[in-house]
C-alpha cells in the first residue's frame, strides 16, 4: 500500500503535485505546525515530488515523512547545480528534521582570492568578511582543486602564509623549495614586482567569473607544444585538465557570496491580475520566498502596486516570522536579523519605499540574475494558477485559449467554431480533400467531412482546395447550417489566398442569383455576412512540424510562443486535418489498387469473386475458361453471366491489380 494515502491531506497534496513544473528546483515539506521537515532538490520537480506520493516506500523513515507532510512549497531554478546549492543553503538555515545527512554542518568549498599583499588563491569552506573575494560554491570539489592547481601552474601564485608587506620583504626571507624548482617566482625575496603579480591575480578573477577563453587557448597551446616534443604523457595530462575545465561551472547562479541581507521583489502583471514574488536573503542564502496576488480594481500604476506589495510582504516577514496566510509560497520560519535589509532589488522604482530603504534596479551582473530568478518564480506561480483552474474547470481553459486567439487575431467574435482543410494525392492520382471541425477548442469528429475531387485533373492542390471550399460553404449556406468563426488552411499564403477566393466565388454565385431575382435583398445581406469568414494559415517547417500562424491582409506572422497552450492547440488542429486527409487518401488508394473487373459484373459479389480468383488465379485465365469450367465453381447461372460479360468487353480491356 502507498503510505501517502494514509495522509489525511493526500488529495490536497496531489492537487499540488499534479501542477508542478518539469523544471529543476528545490521543494520543502511542512508539518501541521508550519515547520519545514524536509528540503530536497530535483532535476525535474514534478517527477521527483510525485514519487513520494505514488510509490510504496520500504524505508520506515521515508514512510513516516510522507505521513507527516501537511503542505509542500517549492522554488524553481535554472539548473540542477543551482538546485543543489540552494538545497544546501536552506538546510543550513532551517535544519529540517529529516535531512540527517546534511545536519553535520558540511558545506561546499569556495575558491578564495585573499585580500593581502601578493594574494594567495586557495580552497576554503569558511567565508570571512575581510575584503577577500570568494567564488563558488563548487559542488564538484575536483573542479575547484583543478582550478587552483592550474592557477599555480600558469601564474605561479604563492602558497606560503608569509607577510609580504614591503617592510617585511626588506628584512629578508629565505626562499623555499618551490622557488628553487621554479614553482614560485619568489615575491618573498623581491624577485617579482607587485604590479606583475597583481596582473596575474586580475586574470585569475576573470577566469573565475567565467571568462575562460584565454585560459583554454593557453592550455591548448601547452598541449600542442608537449605533443611536438613527444611528451605525450604531459600532453595527456594537459588534455585532461582541459576536459575538466570545459565541464565545470565556475559559480552558482543562486546567491553569490557578495550579496547578503537584501530583499528581492519581482513583478508580473496580466490584465487585472498582479503577482509579486519575494526572496529574503540572509548571509548569502535564500532562506525565505513568498508570492502574493492582487486584483486591480482600477488602472493603478504598477509603481503603486509594487510599493503595496513590498510593504505587505515585509510586514508578513517581520523579524523572519511570516504571518499565516493561505496564499503564497512560504520558504519557512527562518532565523533572520531583527530588522529587514535596507537594500531592495526591484524590477523598477516603486512609488513609495519603506523608511531607510534604498531600491536598486540591476541591469546586469549577479543582482540581475537574482532578480531574474525571482521573476521566473513569479511566472511559475501564474502558470500553476492556470493549471489549477484548468484542472477544476477544463471548459474554462478552452475558453481562455479561444479568447487568446480572438485577441491575437483581432476577430469580431470568439472562434468557437474553427474549420481546417487539407488535400492529399500522389502525383495527381486519387485526389481527395478533408475538412475537420473544432468546436470550443476540441475536435468535433461527427462534423468531419471527406471530399473526392471531381473537377481537377492532375496534381493541382490549389484547384482542389478551391473546389472543396466552394462545395463546403455553398452547402452550408443553402442548408442554413452554422458557418465557422475562423478557417485555418494547412499551409501558407497560397492556401490562404485560395480559400479566400473560394469564399468570394461562392458569394459571386449568389450575387448572380440575386440579380436574377432568385434571392431577396434581406437574404443576400445575410449571405454576405455569413461568408465574411476570417482565414488564417498554419505553416510547417522542414520537419513537417507547426512553425507559425499567418493572418491578415497581406498575411503576416502572428506571435504565438512555441510550447504554449495556444501553440499546442494550433498544432493539434494542423496535425488532425493532415491525419484525416492522409487516412482518407490511403483508404481510397487501397480500394483502387484492389479493384478488379469482376467488381463491375452485376450478380458477382465479393465471395464469388474470391472463389473464382482462387480457382483461376487471374481474370485473364478466367476469361479464357469455358462455361463448363466456370460453372464447376459458381454454378451455371453465374457462369453464363460471366461469359456474356466477357464477350461484351474488348479483349485488351485494362484490369485492376489483381487481374495481372
Amino acid at each position: 500500500m502507498v503510505q501517502a494515502k494514509d495522509n489525511p491531506r493526500y488529495e490536497y497534496l496531489m492537487g499540488i503535485v499534479n501542477i508542478l513544473p518539469d523544471s529543476p528546483g528545490v521543494y520543502r515539506y511542512y508539518d501541521a505546525e508550519g515547520t519545514i521537515i524536509y528540503v530536497g532538490k530535483a532535476k525535474n520537480l514534478k517527477r521527483r515530488v510525485s514519487s513520494y506520493f505514488t510509490k510504496e516506500h520500504e524505508s520506515r523513515r521515508t514512510a513516516n515523512l510522507v505521513r507527516q507532510i501537511y503542505d509542500l512549497k517549492y522554488v524553481v531554478v535554472n539548473t540542477e547545480n543551482d538546485a543543489l546549492n540552494l538545497e544546501n543553503r536552506m538546510i543550513k538555515a532551517h535544519q529540517p528534521k529529516y535531512n540527517v545527512l546534511l545536519k553535520d554542518g558540511k558545506t561546499y568549498p569556495w575558491i578564495c582570492v585573499r585580500n593581502e599583499a601578493f594574494p594567495r588563491v586557495f580552497l576554503t569552506r569558511t567565508l570571512v568578511k575581510d575584503g577577500s573575494s570568494y567564488f563558488g560554491p563548487y559542488t564538484n570539489v575536483m573542479v575547484a582543486k583543478t582550478l587552483v592547481e592550474l592557477f599555480q601552474q600558469l601564474y605561479h601564485v604563492r602558497t606560503c602564509s608569509l607577510n609580504l608587506q614591503p617592510a617585511m620583504i626588506e628584512k629578508g626571507y629565505r626562499p623555499c623549495l618551490k622557488y628553487h624548482i621554479e614553482k614560485c617566482l619568489g615575491p618573498c625575496i623581491g624577485k617579482l614586482s607587485r604590479e606583475v603579480y597583481d596582473q596575474g591575480i586580475d586574470e585569475i578573477k576573470q577566469i573565475l567569473r567565467g571568462h575562460t577563453a584565454e585560459l583554454m587557448a593557453n592550455l591548448k597551446q601547452q598541449m600542442q607544444e608537449k605533443a611536438e616534443l613527444w611528451d605525450f604523457e604531459g600532453a595527456e595530462r594537459v588534455k585532461e585538465r582541459i576536459q575538466i575545465l570545459e565541464g565545470y561551472r565556475t559559480r552558482s547562479n543562486i546567491v553569490p557570496s557578495t550579496i547578503s541581507d537584501v530583499d528581492v521583489f519581482a513583478y508580473d502583471e496580466e490584465d487585472v491580475s498582479v503577482i509579486v514574488s519575494y526572496f529574503h536573503i540572509v548571509q548569502g542564502a535564500v532562506i525565505s520566498s513568498y508570492t502574493i496576488e492582487y486584483r486591480k480594481q482600477i488602472d493603478e500604476p504598477k509603481e503603486d502596486v509594487l510599493a503595496l506589495g513590498i510593504l505587505e510582504l515585509r510586514e508578513r516577514f517581520e523579524e523572519g516570522q511570516p504571518k499565516s496566510d493561505a496564499a503564497g509560497d512560504e520558504a519557512g520560519k527562518a532565523s533572520s536579523p531583527s530588522s529587514h535589509p535596507t537594500e531592495l532589488i526591484v524590477p523598477f522604482e516603486p512609488s513609495i519605499l519603506p523608511d531607510g530603504c534604498v531600491a536598486f534596479v540591476p541591469q546586469r551582473g549577479d543582482k540581475r540574475k537574482l532578480l531574474e530568478l525571482a521573476e521566473k518564480n513569479c511566472r511559475q506561480y501564474r502558470i500553476d494558477q492556470l493549471k489549477q483552474q484548468d484542472k477544476l474547470n477544463p471548459e474554462q481553459r478552452q475558453t481562455r485559449l479561444l479568447t487568446e486567439i480572438q485577441k491575437q487575431l483581432g476577430l469580431p467574435r470568439l472562434p468557437r467554431h474553427i474549420e481546417s482543410f487539407d488535400n492529399s494525392n500522389i502525383s495527381g492520382s486519387d485526389p481527395v480533400a478533408s475538412c475537420i471541425v473544432f468546436m470550443n477548442g476540441k475536435p468535433e469528429k461527427k462534423e468531419y467531412r471527406k471530399y473526392n475531387i471531381r473537377s481537377v485533373v492532375g496534381p493541382d492542390d490549389y484547384a482542389s482546395m478551391h473546389e472543396v471550399v466552394m462545395r463546403r460553404y455553398r452547402r452550408l449556406v443553402e442548408e442554413h447550417l452554422e458557418v465557422p468563426d475562423l478557417i485555418l488552411a494547412d499551409g501558407g499564403v497560397g492556401q490562404m489566398g485560395v480559400i479566400k477566393q473560394g469564399l468570394a466565388d461562392v458569394l459571386h454565385q449568389y450575387l448572380v442569383e440575386h440579380l436574377q431575382g432568385a434571392i431577396s435583398e434581406e437574404r443576400m445581406a445575410e449571405i454576405r455576412e455569413l461568408l465574411d469568414i476570417p482565414v488564417g494559415g498554419l505553416v510547417k517547417d522542414g520537419h513537417h512540424r507547426t512553425r507559425q500562424l499567418l493572418f491578415g491582409d497581406p498575411p503576416a506572422s502572428v506571435d504565438v510562443k512555441q510550447g504554449s497552450s495556444l501553440f499546442h492547440l494550433l498544432e493539434h488542429i494542423q496535425d488532425e486535418v493532415h491525419r484525416f486527409a492522409i487516412t482518407f487518401h490511403r483508404q481510397k488508394r487501397s480500394k483502387t489498387q484492389t479493384h478488379s473487373s469482376l467488381d463491375d459484373i452485376p450478380g458477382i459479389g465479393p465471395k464469388t469473386k474470391q472463389e473464382l480468383l482462387k480457382k483461376f488465379k487471374s481474370v485473364k485465365r478466367l476469361r479464357a475458361a469455358s462455361v463448363e469450367e466456370i460453372q464447376t465453381v459458381v454454378g451455371p447461372a453465374k457462369a453464363k453471366k460471366l461469359v456474356e460479360y466477357f464477350a461484351q468487353q474488348a479483349p485488351d480491356a485494362p484490369s485492376g491489380t489483381q487481374d495481372a
